[in-house]
């Protein structure tokens, strides 16, 4: 504890010096899972916190731990495990840090239990702008509750995390996987609302989308035992194991949906129901979506058209598959200019209208189905908004739908932002909103338009009250500069990389670089098999 109490006073030190010569600076946390382009101004100064990386305590009797902002998914699940615990909300990728989900915004497929990763936050220590240490919590009474409310998803244009408390929920070996086939997009989102029912018990659930008629929900409930000596625990964490998107694809694909066959009074096994059910090591359920990124790394395929999409080079490739080095690459390339990568919070009512646009003008599948508790209060988060365009922005509480989108987009540079411009303007007549991950081309006062006058309110007060106007605000994080809807400024850079191949190749060397394929190699919480009780804290029972 006394080297974090160490490395906070010196980013204090740094920050305080800073402030007082008005001088503006950036954090460098050392990774990110954005995909939105850096625009750094020359001569800004950089606070490096990357150092601030350590799992400092699991408390086994309390359920929580202490664990530094830019501390890894897979880290800290390594570290609670042997505990007998885990994080109520996991991201999906493994590189994915503990500040970048509280300053962000984090839902995952427990969250239509637990809501947004903040929402299991106990605690944050935060630098103030003025190099102030304080410790913020979300409690009624607490001094800084409105700071700690404020911070959550402002992208850290409040204050700069240092350490979090996180919630604990007891820890299971497996995850009871069903697979429920569905035939339509209607079907789909009824069914996904259907598995969030309190009665149905599951600790898990998303949906993927191949097609209209090709839909699976994936609900999960933790459990220690198999039903079976002989039941088959399924992996992902392998070269050699499917990815995660095909290997549900492959074992619905011939199953009719689950409603026609509910519908059948004849058919008695799991599978004739529309249903198949497997079981998944908790560790590699939770981060099942790592390699291939979904199945954002066959992008990487239709890049290098000449390498074929098929098992032996998913497995020779192995190491450019996981989600760190895709990212890698994804920067490095420069590909992330052209490629789709959003994520919405709509209304269940909007969902098949959304769906359906999606298919109809960007021909974009699959599609990422993921039930989300929201927030009460107004919130960076994507959230309830009464009705759609024009209508009041009051924030409510409820469940909405995320709908990830993630493919290629027009090559074209002026048609790509168009056809961004497009989903924006078609996500907000459906009273959705976009998380901010990803690019945005939200005019500025659209964009406080859609995410509310009574937010940007409380933000504005905040920022005022804890000195952080010299920072840059929420949209100036998240905007994409554009000279105009049609134009992007562009140097000798960007136009050699969008020469084939230079800019994959580069990613690929940057992705090397940076040595990230080591973290999979030696990661613990991968399923090997015999002894792997002792990660979670069980033994086998007799």
């Amino acid at each position: 504890m006394e080297r974090h109490r160490q490395a906070v006073r010196l980013v204090s030190a740094t920050v305080r010096s800073l402030f007082e010569r008005s001088e503006p600076y950036r954090i460098w946390h050392g990774s990110t899972n954005s995909t939105r382009p850096p625009h750094q101004k020359a001569g800004v100064r950089v606070v490096d916190i990357s150092g601030l990386r350590d799992v400092l305590s699991v408390d086994a009797a309390t359920r929580t731990a202490l664990v530094e902002p830019n501390v890894p998914m897979d880290r800290l699940v390594e570290s609670t495990l042997p505990h007998g615990l885990v994080p109520p909300v996991v991201m999906e990728f493994p590189g994915i840090t503990a500040g970048g989900g509280f300053a962000g915004t984090a839902g995952e497929s427990s969250s239509f239990r637990h809501g947004y990763f903040d929402e299991t936050v106990r605690s944050v220590e935060m630098v103030l702008p003025d190099g102030e240490v304080v410790t913020a919590r979300p409690d009624k009474g607490d001094e800084y509750e409105d700071l700690f409310r404020g911070a959550a998803g402002a992208l850290g244009t409040l204050g700069t995390t240092t350490l979090l408390e996180l919630k604990l929920i007891e820890a299971k070996k497996f995850v009871r996987t069903t697979y429920r086939r569905t035939s339509s997009v209607e079907e789909a989102v009824r069914v996904i609302r259907e598995e969030c029912a309190a009665e149905r018990g599951n600790d898990y659930v998303d949906g993927i989308l191949f097609s209209k008629d090709h839909g699976v929900i994936v609900s999960g409930k933790m459990t220690d035992d198999l039903p079976s000596e002989d039941e088959r625990v399924q992996t992902f964490s392998h070269p050699w194991d499917p990815w995660f998107y095909m290997h549900v694809r492959d074992i619905t694909k011939t199953l009719p949906s689950s409603a026609s066959a509910s519908a059948s009074a004849s058919s008695s096994s799991s599978s004739s129901e529309g249903t198949v059910t497997e079981y998944i090591p908790l560790s590699e359920y939770l981060f099942r979506y790592d390699r291939g990124g979904f199945w954002v790394g066959q992008a990487a395929f239709d890049y290098f058209k000449p390498v074929p999409f098929n098992r032996f080079f998913r497995w020779f490739l192995d190491d450019f598959m996981h989600t760190r080095m895709l990212y890698r690459a994804l920067h490095g390339s420069g590909e992330s200019a052209r490629f789709i990568v959003q994520d919405i919070g709509l209304p269940y009512e909007s969902a098949e209208p959304f769906i359906n646009y999606v298919s109809d003008e960007l021909a974009i599948w699959p599609l990422w189905l993921c039930p989300l508790k929201t927030p009460s209060r107004p919130s960076f988060h994507p959230h309830l908004r009464d009705g759609g365009k024009g209508k009041k922005d009051k924030a409510s509480h409820g469940e909405m739908l995320n709908i990830g989108v993630w493919g290629w987009g027009p090559e074209d540079r002026n048609l790509f932002i168009r056809a961004n411009r497009a989903l924006e303007r078609r996500v907000d007549e459906l009273g959705g909103t976009k998380w901010l991950y990803a690019h945005t081309y939200y005019p500025r006062s659209e964009f406080w338009r859609v995410y509310g006058s009574a937010q940007q309110k409380q933000y504005e007060a905040l920022r005022h009250k804890y000195l952080a106007t010299s920072l840059p605000d929420v949209y100036d994080k998240v905007s994409v500069k554009v000279d105009n809807d049609d134009a992007v400024t562009r140097g000798w850079k960007p136009w050699l990389k969008s020469l084939w191949p230079v800019g994959g190749l580069w990613g690929i060397w940057k992705g090397i670089q940076s040595k990230d394929y080591m973290l999979h190699r030696h990661a613990t919480w991968k399923w090997t098999g015999e002894g792997d009780e002792a990660k979670t804290g069980k033994t086998k029972s007799a």
